[in-house]
């Protein structure tokens, strides 16, 4: 059964030259590049606050890859973290030489990143449809408490994460099938930890990423990160399953913790594993949401049994919504490959580095030794579809490269070089496929980036 849907006509109600719909790490790094690059900028949100994986999921390891030798790309990515701990909204991380971000502190960081830059905010606006002319975007159509509203742009950055804008404009995408995506995970925080009971324990026994790989979870690593030191946490689990204490399906609770705090919380709980998550399903999302909490109350319980230091342990609160890893990407003109990310792939038309580190579909690859991969800028750039770069998460590339690409200080780099593309678009006048990289790459470097 179907129904016809009235014809109406929706308001404009702004203009602007860059459009950025979506603020996870991704548009909010291509929205601040974009204005820093001179043009007038508007960020679309559908939550109540910028920051995406970091403030409504609750990701707070933002480089949880960074170790003396990593080679990275700057510019706003490490932005974020110096502004977060110079704010008080970020520790030291556990496990590497990065900082751990507190997910609610950021989103006061956000805002001032994005009234420093004079971004036009507009949140609580769904993204809905691509206003289009012939294969040229133009615009997008949001829905909110104010009805459907009308946004035109010069040129607009899909930063939705799910490649939703390119996908419904008409750019070819792919969506790995739900049985192969990545889990989804819905993260939480603790309260009435004992920091120096929990702390004994870890060092009384310490994990290391070699222990990743138990029961049901395999993991391939180079070898170099067996050794190394991980907040892993899975013996509570497993003695609760064998005890009977909590259910014996749950073989999949199990995974990191990030920071513990003298005032007794632990954050960045990142122990929910959700296989069979569709991020572009509101169906799937509804029942993995609810799922995902229970695990979370199971969790809680093993912890309070069986580790030191989480007896008295109570849930602070969840993420805002469920972490979803893995959904749709672009064809992009240019599709990133496994061999890239292994081998240190090399571009003319790079728009940032990232280190080899690789992290999904069962591959755990540190950036211990200097390695480091080029993103190209064509991987930005769908096809089909004028006047529209993607950011994030949804660039083109096989699995392997969406394992290393997805990650958040990734998505910035990648953000960034969109932001600042769309800038130069539209001052040039020239067409996103026509920009000359050197100028692309020039201004990169006065943003602070490493191109090469």
């Amino acid at each position: 059964m179907k129904i016809t849907e009235p014809a109406r006509q929706i308001d404009v109600i702004h203009k602007t030259d860059v459009l950025v719909v979506g603020s996870g790490p991704g548009g909010l790094a291509a929205a601040i590049a974009a204005a820093r690059a001179g043009v007038c900028v508007t960020l679309v949100e559908r939550f109540g606050c910028f920051g995406g994986n970091i403030t409504v999921v609750g990701v707070e390891g933002f480089a949880w890859y960074r170790h003396e030798k990593t080679v990275e790309a700057g510019g706003i990515g490490r932005e974020f973290e110096e502004r977060a701990r110079d704010m008080g909204a970020a520790v030291p991380e556990s496990q590497s030489l990065s900082y751990e971000l507190d997910s609610e502190g950021f989103k006061v960081v956000a805002d001032l990143l994005v009234a420093e830059a004079g971004i036009h905010p507009m949140l609580h606006r769904q993204f809905v449809a691509p206003i289009m002319e012939g294969d040229a975007i133009t615009g997008i159509i949001t829905e909110s408490k104010a009805g459907r509203e009308a946004i035109l742009a010069r040129r607009v950055i899909d930063a939705t994460g799910d490649a939703d804008v390119a996908h419904r404009a008409g750019a070819p995408t792919n969506k790995t099938p739900v049985e192969e995506m990545q889990a989804a995970s819905v993260m939480f925080h603790l309260a009435g930890i004992n920091k120096q009971r929990f702390l004994a324990a870890v060092r009384d026994d310490p994990q290391t990423y070699a222990d990743w790989a138990v029961g049901e979870w395999e993991i391939e690593t180079s070898g170099k990160e067996d050794s190394m030191f991980s907040p892993f946490l899975r013996k509570p689990f497993e003695r609760a399953i064998k005890e009977g204490l909590i259910p014996a399906h749950l073989v999949t609770i199990g995974g990191t913790w990030g920071a513990v705090h003298d005032t007794g919380e632990m954050t960045y709980m990142n122990l929910v594993q959700l296989d069979g998550c569709d991020g572009t399903d509101p169906d799937s999302l509804t029942r993995f949401e609810i799922e995902g909490r229970a695990q979370v109350m199971q969790a809680i319980k093993a912890l309070r049994a069986y580790a030191p230091g989480c007896e008295a342990a109570r849930l602070r609160n969840f993420g805002m919504s469920v972490g979803i890893r893995d959904t749709r990407k672009i064809d992009a003109v240019y599709n990133l490959t496994e061999d890239h990310m292994r081998h240190q792939g090399r571009f003319d038309d790079s728009i940032g580095i990232y280190p080899e580190f690789i992290d999904g579909y069962g591959v755990l690859i540190l950036p211990t030794t200097g390695r480091y991969v080029q993103i190209p800028y064509r991987a930005l750039l769908p096809q089909k579809v004028k006047n529209l770069l993607v950011a994030g998460r949804a660039i083109g590339g096989d699995r392997i490269a969406h394992a290393g690409t997805r990650n958040m200080s990734c998505c910035a780099v990648v953000g960034q070089g969109a932001g600042v593309a769309a800038a130069l678009s539209v001052k040039s006048g020239l067409g996103l496929s026509e920009l000359p990289i050197a100028v692309l790459q020039a201004e990169l470097g006065r943003q602070g980036v490493r191109v090469f």
